[in-house]
Protein backbone atom coordinates (compact mmCIF):
# COMPACT_ATOMS: atom_id res chain seq x y z
CA UNK A 1 0.00 0.00 0.00
CA UNK A 2 2.55 2.31 1.23
CA UNK A 3 4.45 1.59 -2.65
CA UNK A 4 1.04 2.93 -4.69
CA UNK A 5 0.67 5.77 -1.99
CA UNK A 6 3.90 7.00 -2.79
CA UNK A 7 3.32 6.09 -6.59
CA UNK A 8 0.32 8.85 -6.89
CA UNK A 9 2.64 11.94 -5.72
CA UNK A 10 2.75 14.23 -8.70
CA UNK A 11 3.23 17.59 -9.80
CA UNK A 12 2.67 21.27 -7.99
CA UNK A 13 3.03 23.85 -10.03
CA UNK A 14 3.64 27.74 -9.22
CA UNK A 15 0.44 29.03 -10.37
CA UNK A 16 -1.96 27.00 -9.05
CA UNK A 17 -4.01 28.63 -6.82
CA UNK A 18 -4.09 31.12 -9.99
CA UNK A 19 -7.55 30.69 -12.62
CA UNK A 20 -6.56 31.04 -15.47
CA UNK A 21 -7.67 34.46 -17.70
CA UNK A 22 -8.97 32.71 -20.67
CA UNK A 23 -9.02 28.54 -20.89
CA UNK A 24 -8.07 26.91 -23.81
CA UNK A 25 -10.73 24.62 -25.67
CA UNK A 26 -9.18 21.16 -24.73
CA UNK A 27 -10.49 18.32 -23.74
CA UNK A 28 -8.29 18.70 -19.95
CA UNK A 29 -9.54 22.23 -19.71
CA UNK A 30 -13.20 21.03 -20.36
CA UNK A 31 -13.03 18.20 -17.72
CA UNK A 32 -11.54 21.22 -15.09
CA UNK A 33 -14.89 23.02 -16.43
CA UNK A 34 -16.95 20.39 -15.44
CA UNK A 35 -16.21 20.07 -12.32
CA UNK A 36 -16.43 24.15 -11.40
CA UNK A 37 -13.21 25.10 -12.29
CA UNK A 38 -14.54 28.78 -14.01
CA UNK A 39 -15.77 29.70 -10.26
CA UNK A 40 -12.48 28.20 -8.10
CA UNK A 41 -11.88 31.91 -7.61
CA UNK A 42 -14.85 31.98 -5.09
CA UNK A 43 -12.89 29.00 -3.12
CA UNK A 44 -11.12 30.67 -0.25
CA UNK A 45 -10.41 27.33 1.03
CA UNK A 46 -10.88 23.49 1.22
CA UNK A 47 -11.15 21.23 4.28
CA UNK A 48 -10.75 17.56 4.25
CA UNK A 49 -10.13 14.20 5.75
CA UNK A 50 -8.30 11.59 2.89
CA UNK A 51 -8.68 8.08 4.20
CA UNK A 52 -7.13 5.33 2.69
CA UNK A 53 -8.29 1.68 3.92
CA UNK A 54 -4.62 -0.50 3.88
CA UNK A 55 -6.59 -3.99 5.15
CA UNK A 56 -9.95 -5.34 5.90
CA UNK A 57 -9.79 -3.39 9.60
CA UNK A 58 -6.81 -1.11 8.82
CA UNK A 59 -8.17 2.71 7.99
CA UNK A 60 -5.17 5.70 7.57
CA UNK A 61 -6.50 9.08 7.48
CA UNK A 62 -5.25 12.43 7.34
CA UNK A 63 -6.78 15.91 7.75
CA UNK A 64 -5.89 19.11 5.91
CA UNK A 65 -6.84 22.63 5.31
CA UNK A 66 -5.95 24.37 2.74
CA UNK A 67 -5.97 28.20 2.91
CA UNK A 68 -5.97 29.24 -1.32
CA UNK A 69 -5.80 32.87 -0.91
CA UNK A 70 -2.52 32.83 1.46
CA UNK A 71 -0.91 29.73 0.28
CA UNK A 72 -0.75 28.03 3.80
CA UNK A 73 -1.61 24.65 4.50
CA UNK A 74 -2.66 23.13 7.77
CA UNK A 75 -1.96 19.04 8.37
CA UNK A 76 -3.35 16.95 11.21
CA UNK A 77 -2.03 13.43 11.10
CA UNK A 78 -1.80 10.48 14.26
CA UNK A 79 1.42 11.68 15.30
CA UNK A 80 1.69 15.73 14.71
CA UNK A 81 -0.10 18.78 13.76
CA UNK A 82 1.56 21.56 12.16
CA UNK A 83 1.29 24.58 9.61
CA UNK A 84 3.52 25.65 6.79
CA UNK A 85 4.00 27.68 3.49
CA UNK A 86 3.52 26.93 0.25
CA UNK A 87 6.13 29.50 -0.57
CA UNK A 88 8.67 28.76 2.04
CA UNK A 89 12.36 27.77 0.53
CA UNK A 90 11.83 24.28 2.11
CA UNK A 91 8.81 22.14 2.09
CA UNK A 92 8.04 20.04 4.70
CA UNK A 93 8.66 15.72 3.95
CA UNK A 94 4.89 15.70 4.56
CA UNK A 95 3.92 18.57 1.77
CA UNK A 96 4.57 15.26 -0.55
CA UNK A 97 1.59 13.62 1.35
CA UNK A 98 -0.80 17.46 0.61
CA UNK A 99 0.15 16.54 -3.20
CA UNK A 100 -0.77 12.68 -3.25
CA UNK A 101 -4.39 13.53 -1.04
CA UNK A 102 -5.04 16.72 -2.90
CA UNK A 103 -5.10 14.85 -6.28
CA UNK A 104 -7.24 12.45 -5.30
CA UNK A 105 -9.39 15.27 -4.69
CA UNK A 106 -9.12 17.68 -6.92
CA UNK A 107 -7.52 16.27 -9.75
CA UNK A 108 -9.38 17.66 -12.72
CA UNK A 109 -8.87 21.08 -11.39
CA UNK A 110 -4.72 20.39 -11.52
CA UNK A 111 -5.60 19.73 -15.54
CA UNK A 112 -6.12 23.23 -15.37
CA UNK A 113 -3.43 24.61 -13.04
CA UNK A 114 -0.65 22.47 -14.01
CA UNK A 115 1.51 23.01 -17.24
CA UNK A 116 4.05 19.55 -17.60
CA UNK A 117 2.24 17.39 -19.34
CA UNK A 118 0.88 16.23 -22.13
CA UNK A 119 -1.97 14.40 -23.25
CA UNK A 120 -3.87 12.27 -25.98
CA UNK A 121 -7.64 11.20 -26.39
CA UNK A 122 -9.29 8.16 -27.51
CA UNK A 123 -12.97 8.16 -28.28
CA UNK A 124 -15.11 5.43 -27.92
CA UNK A 125 -13.21 3.25 -25.26
CA UNK A 126 -14.14 0.87 -22.48
CA UNK A 127 -13.41 1.69 -19.07
CA UNK A 128 -11.10 -1.02 -17.70
CA UNK A 129 -13.48 -1.50 -14.01
CA UNK A 130 -17.00 -1.80 -15.44
CA UNK A 131 -16.86 -1.81 -19.02
CA UNK A 132 -18.37 2.00 -20.08
CA UNK A 133 -18.16 3.25 -23.37
CA UNK A 134 -16.19 6.39 -22.46
CA UNK A 135 -13.58 8.80 -24.05
CA UNK A 136 -9.97 7.81 -22.81
CA UNK A 137 -8.34 10.84 -21.88
CA UNK A 138 -4.29 9.98 -21.32
CA UNK A 139 -1.95 12.43 -19.20
CA UNK A 140 1.67 12.55 -19.16
CA UNK A 141 3.59 14.20 -16.77
CA UNK A 142 7.22 15.73 -18.16
CA UNK A 143 10.55 13.48 -16.88
CA UNK A 144 11.46 16.94 -14.84
CA UNK A 145 9.31 18.01 -12.43
CA UNK A 146 7.32 16.96 -9.29
CA UNK A 147 7.63 14.11 -6.99
CA UNK A 148 7.51 11.45 -9.31
CA UNK A 149 8.09 12.66 -12.72
CA UNK A 150 7.01 10.67 -15.65
CA UNK A 151 3.94 9.20 -14.10
CA UNK A 152 0.95 9.00 -16.85
CA UNK A 153 -3.12 8.97 -15.92
CA UNK A 154 -5.71 7.47 -18.23
CA UNK A 155 -8.82 8.88 -17.14
CA UNK A 156 -12.29 7.18 -18.60
CA UNK A 157 -14.75 9.94 -18.68
CA UNK A 158 -18.56 10.32 -19.61
CA UNK A 159 -20.52 12.20 -21.87
CA UNK A 160 -20.28 15.40 -19.78
CA UNK A 161 -16.57 15.01 -19.50
CA UNK A 162 -16.99 13.78 -15.82
CA UNK A 163 -14.24 10.71 -14.72
CA UNK A 164 -15.75 7.49 -14.30
CA UNK A 165 -12.78 5.64 -13.65
CA UNK A 166 -8.48 6.70 -13.83
CA UNK A 167 -5.68 4.48 -14.24
CA UNK A 168 -2.36 5.34 -12.70
CA UNK A 169 0.71 4.24 -14.59
CA UNK A 170 3.92 4.51 -12.53
CA UNK A 171 6.82 6.23 -15.12
CA UNK A 172 4.47 5.85 -17.83
CA UNK A 173 4.88 2.25 -17.59
CA UNK A 174 2.40 -0.29 -19.97
CA UNK A 175 0.34 -1.69 -16.79
CA UNK A 176 -1.30 0.36 -14.21
CA UNK A 177 -3.86 0.42 -10.86
CA UNK A 178 -7.64 1.56 -11.84
CA UNK A 179 -9.68 3.20 -9.42
CA UNK A 180 -13.48 4.61 -9.80
CA UNK A 181 -14.79 8.24 -9.29
CA UNK A 182 -17.72 7.95 -7.28
CA UNK A 183 -20.10 10.16 -5.37
CA UNK A 184 -19.68 13.32 -7.09
CA UNK A 185 -20.81 16.19 -4.29
CA UNK A 186 -21.34 19.92 -4.68
CA UNK A 187 -19.59 22.26 -2.82
CA UNK A 188 -20.84 25.62 -3.47
CA UNK A 189 -19.16 26.24 -6.61
CA UNK A 190 -17.56 23.47 -7.20
CA UNK A 191 -17.76 19.63 -7.57
CA UNK A 192 -15.82 16.80 -6.09
CA UNK A 193 -15.44 13.31 -6.12
CA UNK A 194 -15.47 11.39 -2.77
CA UNK A 195 -15.33 8.02 -3.18
CA UNK A 196 -12.79 5.79 -5.12
CA UNK A 197 -13.24 1.94 -5.42
CA UNK A 198 -10.93 -0.90 -6.72
CA UNK A 199 -11.36 -3.44 -8.87
CA UNK A 200 -13.13 -5.96 -6.31
CA UNK A 201 -15.92 -3.25 -5.71
CA UNK A 202 -13.92 -1.66 -2.35
CA UNK A 203 -13.76 1.79 -1.47
CA UNK A 204 -9.86 2.28 -1.49
CA UNK A 205 -9.36 6.09 -0.84
CA UNK A 206 -12.57 8.39 0.39
CA UNK A 207 -13.10 11.80 1.14
CA UNK A 208 -14.95 13.03 4.69
CA UNK A 209 -15.50 16.45 6.61
CA UNK A 210 -15.00 18.07 3.11
CA UNK A 211 -15.76 21.91 3.97
CA UNK A 212 -15.70 24.08 0.88
CA UNK A 213 -15.49 28.27 1.84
Amino acid sequence: MKKILLACLLIWTISSCEQKSEMPDTLPYRVAKAYGFENFDQVNSIAYTWNVRRDSVTVVSRDWKWNIKDRTVYYTGSDTSFTYSLDADSLPQRDGAFINDKYWLMFPFQLAWDTGYSFETHENVASPLKGIQSTKLTILYNSEDGYTPGDAYDLYLDENNMILEWTFRRGNGENGATWTWENVQDFGPIKLTMDHMNGEGERFIWFTNVEVN
